[in-house]
């Protein structure tokens, strides 16, 4: 079982993870969607898309840019289609 923690709280807990490239990517079900904000944030990889963001937010305190998702991945990345990945400090446990 996968789980990602940050600031002492598990936002998303799972045993259907996907790991691509060391990151574990969470079905969206997995992920408590009431700490994740929509951020404006995107990135570009050659082989995967572009990336969109969220921040996390957890009493108060907020983890800017804390977890990624591709929402249309290129084709080569379809398996991580919607899925949730985590890192700034966020702890990912398997």
């Amino acid at each position: 079982m996968a789980k990602a923690i940050w600031n002492d709280t598990v936002i998303a807990e799972s045993d259907d993870t996907i790991i691509v490239e060391g990151n574990h990517y969470f079905p969206p079900e997995a992920v408590n969607s009431k700490y994740l904000k929509e951020s404006r944030h995107r990135s570009i990889c050659l082989w995967k898309g572009i990336a969109r963001y969220y921040s996390i937010e957890v009493e108060g305190e907020l983890n800017r840019d804390g977890a990624w998702y591709y929402a249309r991945p290129i084709p080569l990345a379809a398996k991580i289609k919607g899925r949730i990945a985590f890192w700034h400090g966020v702890k990912v446990t398997a």
